[in-house]
């Protein structure tokens, strides 16, 4: 098969990552590790203490390790002016982020919680609605919205106006590329990508792995890399018919098998757009050009 991988667009990886548990990345912005390392995770989640007044708004909450609320904690004490956190803001609701609300609720009493609403998965928690748009104000910070869905539908991005320094959560990582999920969608994610690409950002800082210093080129490298894969898989699906598991393993064969499950995922995005773009047509497990592609 014509797919192997004979080099990659991202070539960083969160595998053996280590983080601070709390470090201090500019003037408004602490970084507060989530204690949840894996291999979806990276190190863990970042959560962050955003501003410079003596109420701050948290953004992400981790998955609810009960170790992160003694670090949250020592955070709050040893960053200067800082007393209490005010609202926490939710990028999105899968459990790595959103899993530590009421733990920190349990330490330091309710605060409002912001986020898009999907009632499905804010597993109970009262929100205040965000929306594409949406400005969000702390002392020291003016937080605005961006509505980037493909990797959750949900999903807001956050854009720090005074260090022109965005917020990514899941879309954009600090190293390596993030996971389509079955309930993502590849084109919206694309479209959010050439989003962010269009704003004027001097620094990423993302919700798992180290903060991006060349934003526009690891945007620019997330595209490409994803043209890549789409070109691979059309490659494969050229050859006849054949599985995810299949194009998992010609393609990805410089990638550990125990992240193969989530290159599965990756993959089964790409073909699911191209089912919907009229490009590949699915047989139970099998996939393969649609005639018409192919004229």
């Amino acid at each position: 098969m014509a797919v192997k991988e004979t080099g990659r667009v991202v070539t960083d990886s969160m595998l053996g990552m280590q983080l601070a548990d709390i470090d201090r990345w500019s003037d408004r912005v602490t970084v507060v590790l989530g204690q949840n390392p894996g291999p979806f995770t990276g190190p863990g989640t970042n959560t962050y203490l955003i501003g410079t007044g003596a109420n701050r708004v948290l953004l992400d909450t981790g998955q609810g390790v009960s170790a992160y609320l003694d670090i949250l904690e020592r955070a709050i004490l040893e960053t200067d002016g800082l007393v209490e956190i005010e609202r926490i803001v939710i990028t999105h609701a899968h459990p790595d982020h959103i899993g530590g609300v009421q733990g920190i609720f349990g330490r330091i009493g309710r605060v409002p919680v912001l986020k898009m609403p999907r009632p499905e998965l804010d597993q109970g928690v009262e929100i205040e609605p965000l929306e594409d748009g949406c400005i969000v104000r702390t002392e020291g910070a003016t937080l605005r919205g961006i509505w980037t869905p493909g990797h959750a539908s949900d999903h807001l991005c956050f854009y720090l106006e005074e260090e022109r320094a965005l917020f990514t959560g899941d879309v954009v990582l600090g190293a390596g590329t993030t996971v389509i999920p079955r309930d993502g969608d590849l084109g919206d994610y694309m479209a959010s990508l050439d989003r962010i690409l269009a704003l004027d950002m001097d620094v990423i800082y993302p919700a798992h792995g180290p903060a991006i210093r060349e934003p526009h080129k690891k945007v620019r490298e997330y595209i490409a890399h994803r043209e890549l894969r789409d070109q691979q898989i059309l490659s494969g699906l050229g050859e006849g018919p054949t599985t995810t598991a299949d194009l998992v393993a010609k393609i990805y064969v410089d990638v550990p098998e125990f992240l193969h499950p989530a290159a599965a995922v990756s993959v089964d995005a790409h073909l699911r757009r191209m089912l919907g773009t009229g490009i590949a047509e699915r047989d139970g497990d099998t996939w393969l050009l649609c005639a018409r592609a192919t004229t």
